[in-house]
């Protein structure tokens, strides 16, 4: 039997809906609007295409959003000027830097600079040990998605052996660190496989929940899936073009044969993307709610 298809549009949506409720509550009951603030430095495509999106979901959900392009050569003075000038903007919820940063920037020095009140991305590292001890306000992202869809997707996750491929910092070892912790949506035995693992299909065919972001296109082919496990797959691979002139995309998992094993599987495109961008609305929306003492 073919596996479920977890839709990221779908989620996202509900997700968008609930959000747009309660900022019409707050803000009749505040007269403030969340502020989120995208700081864009340069021209790459694929950032003016994100930070385009954010900007016009943030407005569709009634933000109040700031999409501040910088150029290319800003020197990273300035550039570390201009995020001290957002902290200090009671109007302003959420800082987001754009990354990739040009080379002369330290990404880090930046990064860390960003109130830790206001870092909707997740990435500071006051907020990473939060999340580490179970205490945070913002969940990076993507992590925060997947979570979302594994508890919307039906996943029971408490007891059940996850296993992630992949350890970067954005992907990998946060949710890791989420799906460790007690309460919903959580309290899994967490294994961990990279590159630096022996035999990672030893590893995922004993997976009940198996998370893959390898960044590899099909790295995670049917053989090294357990039959009847719930398949997360955050990989985006540009693999040529369609016929029509659009770029094709692969997932990190293998998809069709893998379906026909799995219970629960996220589509590439159209799984964890879309959730990206609807969590950073709802980790806006968490520091206005914290700016005016909201639980």
């Amino acid at each position: 039997m073919a596996a479920k298809v977890i839709s990221g549009k779908e989620v996202a949506q509900q997700i968008r809906a609930e959000i747009k409720v309660e900022v019409d509550e707050l803000k009749q009951k505040h007269n403030v609007v969340p502020g989120l603030v995208t700081i864009l430095v340069g021209e790459n495509p694929a950032s003016i295409s994100y930070v385009t999106a954010k900007g016009k979901t943030a407005k569709e959900l009634g933000y109040n959003s700031i999409q501040d392009d910088q150029p290319g050569d800003i020197s990273e003075e300035d550039l570390l000027a201009l995020v001290d000038r957002y902290n200090k903007d009671d109007s302003i919820h959420g800082i987001l830097v754009q990354l990739p940063l040009p080379k002369h920037i330290d990404a880090n020095k930046v990064l860390y600079a960003i109130n830790p009140d206001k870092d909707v991305d997740g990435f500071h590292p006051v907020n990473v040990g939060k999340l580490v001890i179970g205490e945070a306000i913002f969940k990076p992202c993507t992590p925060a998605g997947i979570q979302e869809l594994l508890i919307r997707g039906g996943a029971e996750t408490k007891g059940a052996h996850t296993v992630i491929v992949g350890r970067s910092n954005i992907v990998g070892k946060p949710i890791a660190n989420m799906l460790i912790q007690k309460g919903p949506g959580a309290n899994s035995t967490v294994t961990v496989v990279h590159t630096g693992t022996k035999d990672i299909a030893y590893h995922t065919k004993q997976a009940d929940i198996l998370i893959v972001a390898a960044g590899q296109p099909k790295a995670v082919t049917a053989d090294m899936v357990k039959e009847g496990a719930a398949v997360i797959d955050v990989g985006v691979n540009r693999i040529g073009m369609t016929p029509e002139g659009k770029a094709k995309l692969v997932g990190d998992v293998d998809y069709e044969p893998v379906k026909e094993k799995a219970s629960l599987i996220t589509p590439v495109p159209g799984g964890v993307g879309p959730m990206t961008i609807t969590m950073l609305m709802k980790n806006t929306l968490a520091a206005y709610k914290y700016s005016l003492n909201e639980k």
